[in-house]
């Protein structure tokens, strides 16, 4: 990884506010995990719906997210749900089914959990939620595979509309929608609706962006509602530590501190569980480091939320 020093702030920056993914402490309750965050001075949370953190589909959804909205509280953490769970539908199939599944009951099952969580953002108070096409069935014509997305995500955006909170998409590599091109094709056909997002990747645009990260962020700011971002090489999909890649981040940082962004930039690393709470400390204090002077939060750094 190539690191250059933290430029000279411009004029006008936006203090860049860090939080870092539940799909990456998948071994820890999930009070503990928003307790760990809260102590490392983090200042929100990517909150993924999944069974072993804030299920879904299981009894008392409501009850338990009030539940989470008080701790989040107390400890001034914000969030914003994400939606990538592996195996949440569906026991057998990764991330499956998708909006593109060629069975209308199972794209309805996937637009249904969307919008479990656009209630569930409602209720905490999310920045957004996030969400991403799926891959292409097998044998499916590009436009058929355009349509499903289209038609599936129509309530969603409607719903996400009424409750106040932005739907937000992901380009991901191997999807249908995968660049920002593919995302600017979905909003232009649905009619550019105002509750739909995007979420940026930075560690995606690494992978397979024709331009940099940096340039990525400033082409992408108007429409950016939540930001992920770890390190990655070019043409490879998967999500490293800082400084185990290729990415260099205080340009990065210093461009999304100058678009004006007001959401979280939260640390996805969903293969590292194993080592979330070392990686969680380790990645503050890298990303601390690694931004623009006068863009770090307003809270002192390493200040508990309590």
């Amino acid at each position: 990884m190539t690191v250059t020093p933290a430029p000279t702030p411009a004029a006008h920056t936006t203090p860049l506010r860090f939080g870092y993914g539940t799909n990456g402490l998948t071994d820890l309750r999930l009070d503990d995990a928003l307790a760990l965050l809260a102590s490392l001075g983090y200042d929100g949370v990517g909150l993924t719906l999944d069974h072993m953190h804030l299920d879904p589909l299981a009894p008392g959804l409501a009850a338990r997210t009030r539940h989470v909205g008080r701790r989040l509280s107390k400890l001034g953490l914000g969030v914003t749900i994400e939606t990538g769970a592996r195996y949440v539908l569906d026991p057998r199939r990764k991330h499956g089914p998708s909006l593109l599944d060629p069975d209308p009951a199972a794209r309805a099952a996937r637009a249904g959990l969307l919008l479990t969580a656009v209630r569930v953002a409602a209720d905490l108070g999310a920045r957004a939620v996030h969400c991403f096409s799926g891959v292409t069935p097998a044998g499916t014509p590009p436009d058929l595979a355009w349509q499903r997305l289209r038609e599936s995500l129509g309530p969603v955006i409607e719903a996400a509309a009424t409750a106040g909170v932005p739907l937000a998409v992901e380009p991901e590599p191997g999807h249908l929608l995968a660049t920002l091109a593919d995302f600017h094709h979905l909003r232009r056909a649905l009619g550019d609706p105002s509750s739909l997002g995007l979420t940026l990747d930075i560690g995606h645009c690494q992978c397979l962006e024709p331009s940099s990260p940096a340039d990525c962020v400033r082409d992408a700011a108007p429409w950016l509602r939540h930001v992920q971002i770890e390190d990655m090489r070019r043409g490879v999909h998967e999500h490293l530590p800082f400084g185990d890649g290729e990415i260099d981040f205080p340009p990065v940082l210093e461009a999304l501190a100058a678009t004006g962004y007001q959401g979280l930039t939260v640390v996805e690393l969903p293969r590292h569980s194993h080592a979330g709470p070392e990686l969680a400390a380790r990645s503050i204090d890298f990303l601390r480091k690694a931004q623009p002077a006068g863009a770090g939060s307003a809270l002192p750094a390493g200040g508990a939320r309590c």
